[in-house]
């Protein structure tokens, strides 16, 4: 059986050291050209398909990017992170960079740390959603680049990616009240989650802005999570106010899904009684009827530009420290409902 080419196998066929040829491999300048043909023919010659590792001897670098988010946000009823995800690993292959995934417990304890981060085999790392401080605090300590996306610390220095999340819940309340909506319904669940709490801000701003009065039993923020049973939860207690609300803005789709399943189990028409917005535009949205109008999230667009603030702290050979802001757009489907008299 014939065994693998090696980098020792090039280096002595080419009568140069392993370092040598993982400079050239790596295109390094201070070779001098005589010898970097010669090791190009001799790689050429016996097919030679580096690994990594090999590449790493000159750069140093793992040319690996680790990519850690919570089990919670890590689910088939949880789209919406795995999808940053797949932005990340189709932007990451641009640079030539590997992103290794893993997933952590929402408390997270030193016993769980990933591995690639114990043997040192990350370049940098990007951290998706609401995860523990102690997570922060330990990778920063390590010196690494990190992005945060769709999350951010006070006072932490971190680069962030964000969602424009205030705004774009502004803009779907303020849809609402151009259509005739006056009892208009919030829902969310955990407001220490920054996404959450600017959600619940932007509802607000268009109230305020509109002069309509802020009712507080129309703003239901006492859910421990934001999925589809905590919206149902949600709007269940909506339905125990009277009057009731003529409109429901969630704070994403799963809560938004949630609600329209509860309005409908209690005999109220979506949107004839009781129209309703959500926030992400996830697959699902489509899978209900009738469909959900959303704020859309560039989703795969977060990943990507993660990736971009990662590689351009790791060429710079420090962390640097950036806040960005994706927009994000109304997508007005059916669930919305039309002008009311």
């Amino acid at each position: 059986m014939s065994r693998d080419i090696t980098i020792k196998d090039v280096a002595q066929k080419a009568k140069v050291s392993e370092a040598t040829v993982s400079f050239v491999l790596n295109n390094r300048n201070n070779i001098r050209e005589e010898t970097r043909q010669r090791v190009l023919k001799v790689i050429e010659k016996l097919n030679y398909h580096p690994k990594r590792t090999a590449r790493g001897l000159a750069s140093k670098k793992s040319g690996n990017i680790g990519f850690i988010l919570t089990d919670a946000h890590f689910s088939r009823s949880e789209p919406f992170y795995t999808k940053i995800f797949l932005g990340t690993e189709f932007e990451a292959r641009k640079y030539n960079y590997y992103i290794l995934l893993t997933t952590v417990s929402n408390t997270f304890s030193t016993n769980e740390i990933p591995r690639f981060l114990l043997e040192k085999d990350v370049d940098g790392i990007i951290l998706a959603g609401r995860v523990s401080t102690k997570l922060i605090d330990y990778i920063q300590k390590l010196a690494l680049p990190l992005v945060l996306v769709d999350f951010y610390v006070p006072r932490s220095r971190a680069s962030t990616v964000l969602i424009d999340n205030e705004h774009g819940a502004f803009e779907a309340v303020t849809h609402f009240i151009r259509h005739g909506h006056r009892r208009l319904a919030f829902i969310g669940g955990d407001l220490n989650h920054p996404s959450i709490s600017e959600r619940l801000q932007g509802y607000l701003r268009a109230l305020e802005e509109s002069g309509i009065e802020f009712i507080p039993e129309l703003a239901i923020t006492d859910e421990i999570y934001t999925g589809s049973e905590d919206g149902h939860k949600a709007a269940k207690k909506l339905l125990a106010v009277n009057p009731r609300p003529t409109a429901i803005f969630a704070a994403n789709d799963a809560m938004a899904i949630g609600a329209m399943k509860c309005l409908k189990e209690h005999g109220l028409r979506v949107p004839e009684e009781v129209a309703v917005i959500g926030f992400d535009d996830i697959e699902d949205d489509f899978h209900i009827e009738p469909h959900l109008t959303t704020m859309r999230v560039p989703k795969e667009e977060l990943g990507a530009l993660a990736v971009r603030r990662i590689v351009e702290m790791i060429e710079a050979g420090k962390p640097g420290i950036t806040t960005n802001h994706i927009p994000v757009e109304l997508v007005v489907r059916k669930s919305c409902g039309t002008h009311r008299q």
